[in-house]
């Protein structure tokens, strides 16, 4: 496995020489997107994939466990970035413009039916504590290692429109944020979100006492 300045390395170069054939930084990328736009697609391209890579590889890691088809995964979104990259028009922050064309990809990956996982660090998120917060569970006794597996096994049981919305908030999107990536309505967020952690809880429940 490349490490990450290789890969991000490797793709820009990549969705350069594809560019040619076929003709995530924070919000001061955002502000200063149109000035610079017009000397360097290359440079800005790289400031993003640097800035946001870490978004990127926790919305593909709840979806696809196998790291050799991750990185496989990361560089069809970083193609699509690139590609997708002269249509910013600062109508969004960057941070929701790329997490919209990585769900984009993965709904395609996740409609061929590849088999899909939660995030490593997903159990660290507060979303998560509030999801399991069941009181006096062997769920809660476990240690970190054996809680991620646990909620690895849950969340492959919900659709996929639920775990959209549970890796998203596991990432600290605000609603607003949610329906922007997926183009649904904040209201439709809170109840797929729900429905994803009562679903959760109740599989939990299950995992325990199975």
């Amino acid at each position: 496995m490349l490490n990450s300045t290789q890969l991000i390395t490797s793709i820009t170069q990549f969705s350069y020489a594809a560019a040619n054939k076929v003709e995530h930084k924070d919000s001061r990328l955002d502000r200063s997107y149109t000035k610079e736009l017009q000397g360097d697609h290359q440079t800005i391209f790289t400031a993003w994939m640097t800035e946001h890579e870490k978004l990127l590889r926790h919305i593909i890691t709840g979806f696809e466990a196998k790291s050799a088809i991750q990185d496989e995964l990361f560089q069809e979104i970083a193609l699509n970035i690139w590609r997708a990259l002269p249509k910013f028009r600062q109508d969004s922050a960057v941070k929701t413009f790329v997490a919209r064309i990585a769900h984009n990809v993965l709904a395609t990956h996740v409609a061929k039916a590849i088999k899909m996982v939660k995030t490593s660090d997903i159990d660290s998120c507060a979303e998560v504590e509030n999801i399991t917060a069941i009181q006096n569970t062997p769920y809660q006794e476990l240690n970190q290692a054996q809680r991620q597996v646990r909620l690895s096994q849950a969340i492959r049981q919900l659709k996929i429109e639920q775990r959209q919305v549970i890796t998203l908030a596991l990432e600290g999107m605000s609603y607003q944020e949610m329906a922007d990536v997926l183009v649904i309505t904040t209201n439709l967020v809170g109840v797929r979100l729900q429905r994803a952690k009562t679903l959760l809880a109740q599989l939990l429940g299950e995992v325990e006492h199975g």
